[in-house]
């Protein structure tokens, strides 16, 4: 999973708090990260119709839908794509002692093992909904720890 996930998730987690849209830039310079990175992954958010960009001077982003609606999966899914984690390539049908295709109708034990880790992986992030993310982070931090983000993004640059 890329570093953007991450990012992603804490991009999602903060929208949840905010009323008007939230910069790019400062989204970024909230998390220190890279601006151009940050924006990518804010592009990707944006395409898989989690976030949505407004225009304008007061612009930035916020989320097209309900955080109780947007999954962990949904995000890593919008930055790293639908695809399996694990992609088998066949490596037992090659080498000196290599299996016939014949002999190789079902899958080995290493990716029925991948497969059922990737089913589980998925479900497991399915269940977690970004709403929950941010109900923990205000457990975790107390109950203003969003609102006061909330409040630094809205401030001017120059200001607090």
């Amino acid at each position: 999973m890329s570093g953007g996930v991450e990012w992603a998730l804490h991009c999602c987690v903060v929208l949840t708090s905010v009323e008007e849209p939230a910069s790019a830039a400062r989204l970024a310079q909230l998390h220190d990260v890279s601006p151009s990175y940050l924006a990518k992954q804010l592009q990707a958010l944006s395409r898989a119709g989690l976030v949505h960009s407004v225009q304008g001077k007061a612009g930035g982003y916020v989320l097209t839908r309900s955080p109780e609606l947007i999954t962990v999966l949904d995000v890593v899914e919008a930055v790293d794509g639908p695809g399996p984690a694990f992609v088998c390539t066949e490596i037992r049908q090659r080498g000196p002692m290599a299996a016939s295709p014949q002999s190789c109708t079902a899958p080995c034990a290493i990716k029925r093992a991948m497969a059922g880790a990737e089913t589980a992986w998925r479900e497991a992030l399915r269940s977690v909904s970004v709403a929950d993310l941010a109900r923990d982070v205000n457990s975790d931090y107390g109950p203003g720890a969003l609102a006061g983000i909330s409040a630094w993004l809205s401030a001017t640059e120059d200001g607090p």
